[in-house]
């Protein structure tokens, strides 16, 4: 009685679905309400195949949490599980093992599962975070992370498996033609569902953090890549701030509009790039317009700003809040006229990027606390299965991260494509026209 209070769904739904199952073989006739099961069977496979954006924002987490629940997480292995990491108690005056109970199960994407645990009394959230490693092993998971959720209930967010290979993902080939490309999905790499992983550009802010060796270049090379036939014809136009004076940018210098490498010069280009999202308001005023169109006369403006912090936190007082104005002058007024700002930071908080809210779209790299985690992808999010603090330093994990999807407001693991020198250079010669350009073979 007990055991179906708590767990209505596994009472009442196959109950009722054999109850449905009898009345329609005696309504309908076998082969009828057969026909019936089956037909239903063949829609969902129909909306997994046709539409499966939908099918994994809506079905798809539901059946995973469902699954791993009541096989993986289920009743006595779930019992030898914590006995064997020593995380039951013994009510003394019984002497009846006591084991934390699950509440509910969550799986927002295929590697990692989110256990919501009540504590027995005695127990605090430390006792689990010191077996952590240990409750790893025993579920066979890459790693386990422990989060307080309110009192006497805590939260296991369980990674099951790196969806990536160690290899890095090469760079994407160049497209050939402007309309090749689309600047409100611009392919950056991979998700861990195989698929491409895209972002829109056109009409956002890109806010990009993670430690060092986290493979952020691979943020500030990818979206130019992408865009290549566009900054060819001169319907994108880019400037750079390379506050690492210049050394991660001078191998493609020739792909930016505006460029500068120390801080007196970078305030000059921000506010240059803020006159003429300016005069393009003005432009668009006049022609009654209320957004732009990307074309040579009205190009997409982009400003790429690397070590952010360097301008918005540790600069001089005074030029630190000139920039942080013009920032937010431009970041709240630029998507109409097509001015966008994407930011690179290692340590996103507010007292270094005192305009994080203003960026629309984020991605977050291997960080080196938790709190970095909610700071840029937003609160909770490390609860729901962001563990960017937990992706390792290295070259297998380059360019690993977490991003929110807009419709599910579920974290997704992504990997960003990378590109070495030579592909930049590649990169530079196909924007500048010094080799011959190619033509799609009919």
């Amino acid at each position: 009685m007990k055991w179906a209070v708590r767990h209505p769904g596994m009472v009442s739904v196959p109950t009722g679905l054999a109850a449905a199952a009898a009345e329609g073989v005696m309504t309908l006739g076998a082969p009828t309400a057969g026909a019936l099961a089956g037909g239903v069977a063949l829609g969902l496979a129909g909306w997994y195949r046709g539409h499966p954006a939908s099918f994994d924002a809506v079905a798809l987490p539901r059946l995973r949490a469902f699954r791993r629940r009541w096989l993986t997480y289920v009743g006595r292995r779930w019992a030898d599980i914590l006995t064997d990491c020593e995380l039951i108690t013994v009510n003394r005056r019984t002497d009846q093992v006591q084991v934390p109970r699950i509440v509910r199960v969550t799986a927002a994407s295929p590697s990692i599962d989110t256990i919501m645990v009540r504590l027995n009394r005695g127990q605090t959230p430390t006792v689990f975070e010191e077996r952590a490693e240990a409750l790893a092993h025993a579920l066979r998971a890459e790693r386990v992370a422990v989060m307080r959720v309110r009192p006497q209930v805590i939260a296991l967010v369980v990674e099951r498996c790196n969806p990536f290979d160690s290899d890095p993902i090469p760079a994407i080939d160049i497209p050939h033609t402007s309309a090749e490309v689309d600047l409100s999905a611009l392919e950056l790499g991979d998700t861990e569902y195989g698929t491409p992983w895209t972002l829109p550009l056109v009409g956002n802010h890109l806010f990009g953090a993670g430690a060092t060796g986290s493979g952020k270049s691979a943020l500030l090379w990818d979206p130019l890549r992408a865009m290549a036939p566009m900054l060819r014809d001169g319907i994108v136009q880019v400037d750079m701030v390379d506050m690492k004076e210049g050394m991660e940018t001078e191998i493609g210098a020739p792909l930016f509009h505006r460029r500068a490498i120390d801080f007196a010069e970078s305030v000059e280009v921000i506010e240059g790039f803020r006159d003429e999202m300016k005069e393009r308001q003005a432009l668009l005023r006049e022609q009654g317009a209320r957004r732009f169109t990307p074309s040579v006369e009205t190009p997409f403006r982009v400003l790429q700003i690397d070590e952010m912090g360097m301008m918005t936190g540790f600069g001089p007082s005074k030029e630190v809040r000139d920039v942080l104005r013009l920032l937010a002058e431009i970041m709240t007024q630029g998507r109409a006229p097509g001015f966008a700002v994407c930011g690179y930071v290692q340590e996103p908080t507010k007292d270094t990027v005192g305009v994080r809210d203003l960026f629309t779209q984020r991605v977050c790299l291997s960080v080196t606390t938790q709190g970095h985690v909610d700071m840029v992808l937003g609160e909770g999010m490390r609860l729901r299965g962001a563990l960017a603090d937990e992706i390792p330093l290295g070259d297998d994990y380059a360019g690993t991260g977490f991003v929110v999807r807009a419709r599910s407001r579920t974290p997704q693991r992504v990997r960003a494509f990378y590109q070495s020198d030579d592909d930049i250079r590649d990169l530079v010669a196909f924007v500048t026209g010094d080799r011959p350009r190619l033509h799609a073979v009919a």
